[in-house]
């Protein structure tokens, strides 16, 4: 009996130090916006003051452009996602795109309200700022959704939406990247705000990914870094616990010209959420993209910005 104690002791121990070397291991603590916008906020990035928040955002292309395009990303992302759309288009119209809150360089919500009814408030407070009145509106996931609302809610400013792998119907999911299950674990996530195992971030990438092989090293680095941002990782617990559907009644609403861009490869929001779209919005267009998984702007840039083009009569 005594040697079986000993043993069970030094198991314990065993585990309890392998547990605590991969604390160690994976300590990740917050860093500031000052520490990382050396990298991540370079020109021609601007901080601007919104609705008691400093709003990381990025304005570029031809002033005199009527209608700007506005590009909104999805849960865990930032503005970099669109980096490929936006190189295609500034020499033409006027690009903005902006950290969510929650998410990127902009943090933490003032009043941690995530509901779409205050990221519909949030987009539209940052548009009036900029002294922007008419503009076209590309949203994917957690953008999508926002952007349909917005259009309900801002019709005569929105003149064309383009939905992205958006959200907005029941989730059911066919895979769920590990990031966001950790997440919804009360339990996990409390530690997960000191904590972030890189490959973590690597599996939730890969998982969102039409083919995990074009998942980069540096890719990764973006991700991660960013979610370190002082209170993303308490801010996105909040955001899944808001989260909130059901609104998909309203869909059919939406009046103005839409295009629906959908990686066939999305196990996230699949592919019978982009039909839906279809079917609801009158008139709308869906292009699919085969090989191509939950973020296709950014998984193939070129491809899906060539669709986006036509749509607005870019040539």
């Amino acid at each position: 009996m005594k040697l079986v104690l000993r043993l069970l002791v030094v198991v314990v121990v065993a585990l309890g130090v392998f547990a605590g070397a991969g604390v160690v291991a994976t300590w990740a603590p917050d860093r500031s916006v000052a520490q990382l916008a050396v990298r991540w906020a370079q020109s021609p990035s601007q901080f601007v003051n919104v609705l008691g928040m400093q709003v990381h955002l990025r304005d570029e292309g031809p002033r005199d452009d009527p209608y700007p395009i506005v590009l909104l990303h999805g849960t865990s992302d930032s503005l970099h996602t669109w980096e490929g759309w936006s190189q295609n288009l500034k020499g033409q119209r006027r690009v903005i795109r902006f950290d969510l809150p929650a998410f990127g360089l902009t943090g933490p919500d003032a009043e941690n309200d995530y509901s779409i009814a205050a990221y519909v408030r949030f987009v539209t407070a940052v548009l009036d700022n900029l002294g922007v009145r008419a503009f076209v509106l590309a949203g994917n996931s957690l953008g999508g959704q926002i952007a349909w609302n917005t259009a309900l809610a801002l019709p005569q400013r929105v003149h064309q939406l383009v939905l992205v792998d958006a959200a907005g119907y029941p989730l059911q999911p066919q895979s769920v990247p590990i990031g966001f299950q950790i997440a919804r674990m009360r339990g996990a996530r409390a530690l997960m705000e000191y904590v972030l195992p890189r490959g973590v971030v690597e599996s939730s990438l890969r998982n969102v990914y039409g083919d995990p092989a074009k998942v980069t090293p540096g890719l990764v680095d973006r991700y991660y870094e960013l979610a370190l941002r002082a209170g993303n990782r308490k801010a996105l617990a909040s955001r899944l616990d808001q989260r909130v559907s059901g609104d998909d009644a309203r869909i059919k609403d939406v009046k103005v010209p839409t295009l629906i861009l959908w990686g066939a490869q999305d196990h996230l929001i699949p592919l019978d959420n982009a039909k839906r779209f279809a079917a609801d919005i009158a008139g709308s267009k869906l292009v699919v993209f085969d090989g191509l998984g939950h973020v296709p702007q950014e998984e193939d840039a070129q491809k899906t910005v060539e669709v986006f083009r036509a749509f607005i009569g870019l040539r």
